[in-house]
This record gives C-alpha cells, sequence and structure tokens, in this order.
C-alpha cells in the first residue's frame, strides 16, 4: 500500500495546456498518455477551457469541490455535473466544452483505455469498509487505511482494507 497526501501531488498542464491536473496514479507504473492502462487524476476547472480529447479511452468524471459546470459534448449533448460525488461517463473521444457554474471547481477523472483494460469507479458513504480497492481518495471526513490515517484530499493506493469513518466520502476505484 502507498498513501498520497494531497499536498505531495504535482500540478501538470492538461493534455491541451489548458488546464492542470495532479496525477494520482498510473498503470503501468511510468506509462506515458500515450501507452497507459488507466490512470486517474485530480483536475482544477477555473475557466470555461475544452477538455483535452482522449481517443479510445473511456472517461468517468466526479465533481469533488466547487459549484460545478455543464459540459457539451459535441456540441449536442448537455450534462451538469454540478452534484457533488456524482460519476458521469463519457467517450474520451468526445469533445467537450464547460461552462462553469461558479467559481473554480476541483474534479477526480478515471480514464481507462478501451480494450486493455477495465476498471470501475464507486462514491462511497461511511461508516464503512472497502477491500480490494486499486485506489481509495478520501473526498470528505476521515479514514482508516491499513493503519494509516487518511483525511480529505489524501489518497491510498492499493490498501488492503479502508476503514471509512462515518460521514467520510471516499472514491474508490477497483481495476
Amino acid at each position: 500500500m502507498k498513501i498520497i497526501r494531497f499536498d505531495e501531488l504535482k500540478a501538470v498542464p492538461w493534455k491541451n495546456g489548458l488546464g492542470i491536473t495532479r496525477e494520482l496514479a498510473v498503470e503501468p507504473a511510468g506509462a506515458s498518455m500515450e501507452d497507459f492502462a488507466w490512470r486517474v487524476s485530480i483536475a482544477d476547472v477555473d475557466t470555461a477551457s475544452p477538455f483535452s480529447v482522449f481517443p479510445g479511452i473511456d472517461r468517468t468524471i466526479v465533481l469533488i469541490e466547487g459549484a460545478g459546470f455543464t459540459m457539451v459534448i459535441d456540441g449536442e449533448r448537455e450534462h451538469a455535473l454540478t452534484t457533488p460525488c456524482e460519476p458521469f461517463a463519457f467517450p474520451g473521444e468526445a469533445k467537450v466544452d464547460v461552462r462553469l457554474a461558479g467559481g473554480a471547481t476541483r474534479d477526480f477523472n478515471l480514464m481507462v483505455r478501451r480494450g486493455v483494460c477495465s476498471a470501475t469507479l464507486k462514491v462511497v458513504h461511511g461508516p464503512r469498509t472497502l477491500e480490494h480497492a486499486s485506489l481509495a481518495y478520501l473526498v470528505k471526513g476521515y479514514a482508516d487505511a491499513d493503519g494509516t490515517m487518511l483525511g480529505p484530499g489524501d489518497s491510498a493506493i492499493a490498501p488492503s482494507a479502508l476503514a471509512l469513518a462515518e460521514h467520510g466520502i471516499a472514491i474508490a476505484v477497483f481495476a
């Protein structure tokens, strides 16, 4: 198991250079944007910039901070990502423009390369114990990951068990 504190994450430009993201995990370790099987990151959205395009990638996004935004997908369909901790899946090759609902937001992103692997994302509310998660990100409250305390913004990579405290919220990835 590995613990990652949010303040240890390095902010890097989006693939299209119009925002910043912080990579939590990538499989296989050290994989690039062209050859990852799955990838998890935290993105900051502070302008109405379009999302980066990722052909062949299935994406799931979850609002974790802020008022959110409306996604305009391929100029045709709209989705309001304004409810915290409510996952939304969309194809990475879609052209996505955004309209902010308020100020800056932060979201959790799972990207999975189609045909290479599968991964699922679940939002979990405490009290509850999770087992066999590939990654658990704590959105709210506290959790114990194999004896190490986690606070909001902390992540555990491959914990054998994550005990989520009452009123805690975590996003778990199973890959």
